[in-house]
């Protein structure tokens, strides 16, 4: 069974729970145990592009089918250069893309925006 979704959230506060709740429409398209994940990542990366993106809304777009979920997150930012965090491990914050690095099969971004992807392989 495959499912997409595509929501456009303001950039508030508020962005990171509202893309949250509206990964409820995947309940029974993405394994129960692979859904938390998916919601963590969307969140850590809904926060980052409300955070340090540019003007305007955030877009996210998924894609759910039997052998994959792939997630994007798109904003107006002006691009960034993706980090190794190698730094201290009890620093609060900073964690998404340290999290994407581990939770995912891939992930990327498109150079020169702030548009961030990832897959997560379910076969």
């Amino acid at each position: 069974m495959s499912a997409t979704l595509s929501i456009e959230l303001p950039r508030t506060p508020e962005a990171a729970g509202l893309a949250r709740r509206a990964l409820d429409d995947l309940n029974g398209s993405v394994a129960r145990d692979v859904l938390p994940d998916v919601r963590l990542l969307v969140s850590e990366l809904i926060t980052n592009s409300v955070k340090y993106g540019g003007e305007g809304p955030v877009r996210l777009e998924v894609e759910a089918s039997e052998k994959s979920v792939r997630a994007e997150i798109i904003d107006q930012g002006v691009g960034f250069t993706p980090k190794v965090r190698d730094d201290d491990l009890d620093r609060v914050g900073g964690w998404g893309l340290h999290l994407t690095e581990h939770l995912t099969s891939r992930w990327g971004t498109y150079e020169g925006s702030t548009h961030v992807w990832f897959e997560i392989d379910l076969t």
